[in-house]
């Protein structure tokens, strides 16, 4: 049964929960360590699953991918053409402005909230700070010029969405309230324990009521999957966001595999479309190994048409290199594709570091 629960912000460190059916606590039952409950049909009693999905390959077929060739070269450093961007409140709450940091991390200012998606200013994603995918541009916002935070939208534990030393960052300098889904809860309070937290199901919201505005936000599948080492895969939940503002629908699709658009016309009969979305437009080759966890552009514009987005902003790409295409192939193939479908660039941008963007209203 999907639950709702109303969160107020009663002071500095307090939140109340109120009504029926809060956020489930996550427990070590001896084999998954983040999360226990009742099985449903994407939990077993101790993994979470893609109904009807594509799981995740194998060790083999890493070494197969890893060992097999086929990986475009990336600069060692690829500015980005704007500068580092200093965010400044919005004058009225219909209005909507997001700015791209980086990879899937983007601020967005609506509805008198500021929301962080899937917030990293470290300069790799990996367990270690010594080695792993480097960034290759720096943060589209200095952290130091953050404005008020008010939400983090945490979708999935791997490292390059769940960056520990930039959430206690966070915590340390701004204190939001971090909205997850199942098992990733357990995993944020043993680095930072006095982070506040609202975690769910997919299925579940959250109507947050705080000082500066109100939103309500709704986790929904994703088709990915989750792990921080080699003994925990899938054993934290994974997920998108629906969030309601006074600014309009908003969709952040997290890390996501197409999934045979189940997913997007799903959030479309449930929401009745979008202002705006962000959607994932890279690290998708080689098809064979990356199909079911990461979209190509193609897809990432099929999934704007099904989840009836107005405006779409393409993250995941062009920061971090995680898989074998150039880095300028998801933006060219993203324009290749709309041109083909006679869609105007303009309602999907491939965003890049320090790119601002005020989203225009939604056309009735």
């Amino acid at each position: 049964m999907n639950r709702r629960t109303l969160i107020k912000w009663t002071g500095m460190g307090g939140l109340t929960a109120l009504a029926g059916g809060g956020a489930l606590a996550a427990k070590s039952n001896g084999e998954n360590p983040y999360y226990s409950g009742a099985a449903s049909d994407h939990f077993d009693g101790r993994i979470f699953f893609n109904p009807d999905g594509i799981p995740p390959r194998a060790f083999a077929d890493l070494l197969r991918w890893q060992f097999g060739g086929g990986k475009k070269s990336w600069p060692k450093a690829w500015p980005s053409p704007f500068p580092q961007a200093r965010p400044a409140p919005l004058s009225s709450d219909d209005g909507l402005r997001v700015t791209m940091v980086g990879h899937a991390t983007m601020l967005i200012q609506a509805g008198g909230l500021t929301f962080l998606t899937d917030p990293v200013w470290s300069d790799r994603v990996s367990p270690v700070s010594f080695a792993g995918p480097r960034r290759v541009n720096a943060p589209g916002i200095a952290f130091e010029d953050l404005p008020r935070i008010d939400v983090v939208l945490l979708s999935h534990n791997h490292y390059d969405h769940f960056d520990v030393a930039t959430l206690k960052r966070l915590k340390a300098t701004h204190d939001p309230l971090v909205v997850t889904p199942l098992g990733n809860d357990t995993i944020l309070r043993r680095s930072v324990p006095t982070m506040r937290i609202a975690s769910g199901d997919w299925g579940d919201d959250h109507h947050l009521v705080l000082p500066h505005g109100e939103a309500r936000i709704h986790i929904e599948p994703a088709h990915h999957w989750s792990a921080r080492g080699t003994g925990d895969r899938r054993m934290a939940l994974w997920g998108a966001f629906a969030v309601e503002t006074a600014a309009g629908k908003l969709y952040y699709a997290g890390d996501t595999g197409f999934h045979r658009g189940i997913n997007y016309r799903a959030a479309a009969r449930k929401h009745g479309g979008f202002r705006f979305a962000l959607l994932p437009i890279g690290a998708y080759e080689p098809r064979w190994f990356m199909e079911g966890q990461h979209q190509n552009p193609r897809e990432a514009v099929e999934g704007m048409i099904l989840a009836e987005a107005q405006f779409v902003a393409g993250c995941h790409w062009g920061t971090f290199q995680l898989t074998d295409e150039a880095i300028e192939e998801p933006r060219d193939h993203l324009h290749a594709e709309l041109d083909s479908r006679g869609l105007p660039r303009d309602r999907f941008r491939p965003m890049v570091p320090g790119e601002v963007w005020d989203v225009p209203a939604a056309v009735a």
